[in-house]
């Protein structure tokens, strides 16, 4: 992957994460609607973010599974106490890591990591980490390689 292709999925990837944080605060009436608005707003085009508006999708469409995942997966934690930025950046990378074959695991936990970093607190990347390892060991199939 280019350097060019990896900043794109990077900036795709932030603007899902965007998106996801807020739609778990207040999910829209118009999905469509919403995310032209979302993307008109943001640096590029709208296509240049076609990789983070697929996450969105994919993350939505199988909210209840990857819900479903954090529950077991955070152990000790309570659902509802996990802060909605991690909520979002967990979703994300657990979409990836359960429905996008194409992205090794081990990529997927690193950029929820990064993500963590920039977005969330300093306590945040060892919550999301403990939980993206257990799934990864959960996968079967080799973490750092795609299929």
């Amino acid at each position: 992957m280019s350097k060019a292709q990896f900043a794109q999925r990077r900036d795709g990837r932030v603007a899902a994460l965007q998106y996801l944080f807020a739609w778990s605060l207040n999910s829209p009436r118009n999905l469509t609607d919403d995310l032209r608005v979302f993307f008109e707003n943001l640096e590029h085009p709208r296509d240049y973010y076609s990789f983070g508006e697929e996450l969105i999708h994919g993350v939505i469409e199988h909210c209840e599974e990857i819900d479903g995942h954090i529950r077991t997966l955070a152990q000790n934690w309570e659902f509802d106490r996990i802060a909605k930025i991690d909520l979002a950046i967990l979703r994300l990378a657990i979409f990836e890591m359960k429905h996008r074959k194409d992205i090794p695991p081990v990529v997927s936990i690193n950029e929820a990591i990064d993500l963590s970093k920039q977005f969330s607190n300093a306590d945040a990347k060892r919550f999301i980490n403990g939980i993206l390892d257990r799934l990864k060991d959960q996968l079967g199939r080799d973490a750092r390689k795609a299929e």
